[in-house]
This record gives C-alpha cells, structure tokens and sequence, in this order.
C-alpha cells in the first residue's frame, strides 16, 4: 500500500491524474490518498501529487497517535534515517518539527542513526483534518469505518511512510512567459502536464494536440516519453510550438523525469479534418478557444469544436477537452463517454472546464 501526497486545491483532479502512475487510488483526507500500487518513474512526471511513500500505518491526526503508531510498527530496514512531516492546510495545528524530533528520537531509541543530509530511508508524516467531498463524477474516496459507501464527512488522519517516489518539480523553468515563443492565455505546465497524463501519455504512447497553440501540452507529453502530433490553424502558432518543442524536446539527454523523451511532429491542419488514418494515436487533448477571446476565421466555435470532437473519436478512443464551458453535450453526440467533468477556477472571469472522455 501507498501514501500519495496531492497537491493544489482539487484533490478529485489530483486523484485522477494519480491513476496514470498508480492503481486503487482512493482519497482518505484532505491532501492525501491511498493506492495499492505505484510505478515510480511515472510518479516523477505527475503533477498534482508530489509524492508517492510505502505506507507504514495510519492513525488519528494527532502527535501522541503518531508516536504510538510508529512504536508498534514492524521495520524492516537498515541504514541512515530522516523524517519529514507537514501539516496540511496547517488544519490539524500539529508542530510539524516537534513531530519531526520526536519520530526521529523514537526511531534512534530503535537503533537508527539519523542522517538529516542524505538519509537511506525518509519517512514522511503527514497530518491532515478536514471534509473532503464525493465529487459523482470521480472522486473515489476510501470508506469509513469498513462501510461500503464512502460519505462526505470530516476526516482526520495521520499516515506515515518511507519515501518511495518524488514528482519532478521543474514546471516554473517552462512557465508560458518562459518559453522561446509566448501568447498570451497558454496553459500553465503543471495542468498541461495532468492533462497529457491523464490522456495516457507516457513512453510508447503518442498524444496528438489538433489546436496545439504555442504548444505546451505537446512539450509536457513529450517530457515523460510520449511521441506527439500536433496541428493547429494558424501558421504563426504552428511556426512557435516548434520553436518550443526544439528548446525542450530536441535534446541528447532524457528528460528530467527518467525517461527518452518523445518524438514530434506539428504541421499546419484544420482539426475538423485531420489528416491522420483511424484509430492512429493513443490519446487527443485539445484547449477549446474561449469564445470572447479567440479569433476563428474558417468556423463557428460550436462547428469547431464539434468537428474537432468526432475527429478525436475516430482518432482515438481517449480525449481530454479544456475549455471556458462545458462542451459535454457536444461530446457525447460524438460518440463519446464521459468518464468525468472537473471546473478549475483561474480567475474571477475564467474558470476551466476539463471533460475527460473514453470511447
């Protein structure tokens, strides 16, 4: 079992990005959630979990049931030891350095010696209190008390575990005015990198982008492995996602995260007539233009998206859409099953809309 460390203000989303790299997620607090297995390097790509630790035990969120939960905790290890523990939210009130001294001592009093630099084993604690929320779309939450159906209730726990993956935060190096060539409304690399993951990217996959923009959904799917297409309208922006995707993906070494990176192509095409034979690519992910904003010369929004849906669905049998609303009508007269629907607050006038769709 597993102890993964969410991050961000939606842990439902962070959650479903975590299946990419994890089986059995299920939320168990605030920031926290439970999973039966982990592949470590595709841990390093996610980005809104940023750990992954083999769990020791969980309790009650307070300091005295940590210490008696690791007092009776069975240690099969050897080495240096260190221990890391954070307050979620700050919302169990716990001295996380206090919990840091003690935990260690207890664990010296067992015949460890601590190495605060570069420990063999790190143990990390977490506190968290708080309600987490059913989300009917995708928020897989783990029962209490052995029912059989999760509720929407005040939890409060304390997990401990030794460290056993980190996610790579490197995103800041590629924030949208970073990069070599810039418009203003990119996505930011961190929701472009859950949603490519999301939508199955990883070594061996090929993800096609058909309004792929300055083209950073493209460079973060090709920064954990996956092969990728992309296709957009204009030739201005077909021009600057390959400035973008030569500064991050034409390089010898591998990506940060472990792994070759992907392979890309970008051209100019329509994405209502893509020219990609059937069933061709393992996942689509597109950024819907926002109706007051962006300028379509060949369609009507609605036709656009519309066509670019059907599109996605002879091309693949898995698509993530991002957009200033809801186009799930429009999905499903597509073909397409809903498998979820999460709204992503940016600003007070825009809120993103993510629809991740199955064949």
């Amino acid at each position: 079992m597993y102890l993964l460390e969410l991050g961000g203000e939606d842990d439902a989303f962070a959650a479903r990005e975590a299946r990419s790299a994890a089986t059995g997620v299920r939320r168990i607090g605030p920031g926290i959630a439970l999973a039966n297995a982990i592949d470590p390097v595709r841990v390093r790509g996610l980005a809104y979990t940023h750990r992954a630790s083999d769990l020791l035990g969980r309790t009650d969120a307070t300091l005295d049931s940590a210490r008696a939960l690791l007092e009776a905790a069975s240690i099969d290890r050897e080495g240096t030891v260190a221990v890391r523990a954070t307050d979620v939210h700050g919302s169990t009130g716990v001295s996380t350095e206090r919990a840091e001294r003690e935990l260690g001592q207890l664990l010296v009093d067992r015949g460890f010696s601590v190495d605060l630099e570069e420990p063999d084993h790190l143990l990390r604690v977490v506190f968290s209190d708080g309600t987490i929320e059913r989300d009917p779309d995708d928020g897989v939450l783990e029962p209490l008390d052995g029912g059989d159906e999760p509720v929407d209730e005040r939890r409060s726990v304390c997990a401990l575990g030794w460290l056993a993956a980190e996610s790579v935060r490197d995103f800041g190096t590629r924030a949208p005015t970073e990069k070599p060539f810039f418009q203003p409304g990119s996505m930011d690399p961190l929701l472009a990198r859950a949603v490519t993951n999301i939508a199955g990217a990883r070594s061996g996959a090929t993800i096609l982008d058909p309004m792929c923009g300055t083209g950073g959904v493209l460079v973060e799917a090709g920064l954990v492995g996956a092969d990728v297409i992309g296709t957009d309208a204009q030739s201005k922006m077909v021009r600057g996602a390959r400035e973008n995707l030569t500064h991050y993906l034409d390089r010898d070494e591998s990506a940060p995260i472990g792994v070759d990176r992907g392979t890309w192509h970008v051209g100019r095409g329509d994405a209502t007539r893509l020219p990609l034979a059937d069933d061709v690519v393992d996942g689509v992910v597109f950024d819907a233009p926002y109706g007051r904003q962006s300028k379509i010369e060949t369609h009507r929004l609605e036709d656009l998206v519309s066509g670019a849906l059907s599109e996605a669905r002879r091309v693949a049998p898995r698509a993530v859409v991002i957009a200033d609303r809801s186009w799930a009508s429009a999905a499903r007269e597509a073909g397409w099953g809903i498998e979820a629907a999460f709204e992503r607050r940016v600003h007070r006038s825009l809120t993103r809309y993510v629809l991740v769709l199955s064949a």
